[in-house]
């Protein structure tokens, strides 16, 4: 590890990589601003990947004792920000992120744990055929055949 900021963030950003959330990237911003030191941003293809991908990272960060301090946009789920207090995670649909272009923003932001992104998303082989449970929701397994 670099340092104390990739470490602290490493459980975070593994969270949000366990669900084939896109473009993931993660911001020091500790230099930046007073909010938080580490700014995690990941897309969805759909609203509803968006929403299975935060559920999902709630999940895992509270087997880990992590409890976010707030959530906003979970039942939209165009643009879901997990506070984390000095991780915020922002999960986005992928047309919404480019509108906000969060990377822009913070464009002075020094990227970390490039390389562990990179080799998790390198060592991710999708199976078409292997249905994930969490993302579909039971709404649709409750229609009779006709």
């Amino acid at each position: 590890m670099k340092n104390e900021i990739e470490e602290f963030a490493l459980p975070f950003v593994a969270a949000v990589l366990d669900k084939k959330t896109e473009g993931v990237i993660a911001l020091d911003v500790s230099k930046l601003t007073s909010v938080a030191d580490v700014f995690i941003i990941g897309s969805g293809r759909s609203v509803r990947q968006v929403k299975a991908i935060a559920g999902h990272v709630r999940r895992k960060l509270r087997e880990k004792g992590k409890k976010s301090l707030n959530i906003d946009g979970e039942n939209e789920g165009n643009w879901v920000l997990l506070d984390y207090g000095d991780v915020v995670i922002h999960l986005f649909l992928e047309s919404t992120r480019r509108f906000y272009d969060l990377e822009g923003l913070w464009m002075d932001a020094p990227k970390i744990l490039k390389d562990f992104i990179d080799k998790k998303i390198s060592e991710t082989v999708y199976d078409d055929d292997e249905e994930d449970d969490d993302f579909w929701s039971s709404e649709e397994n409750e229609y009779e055949e006709y």
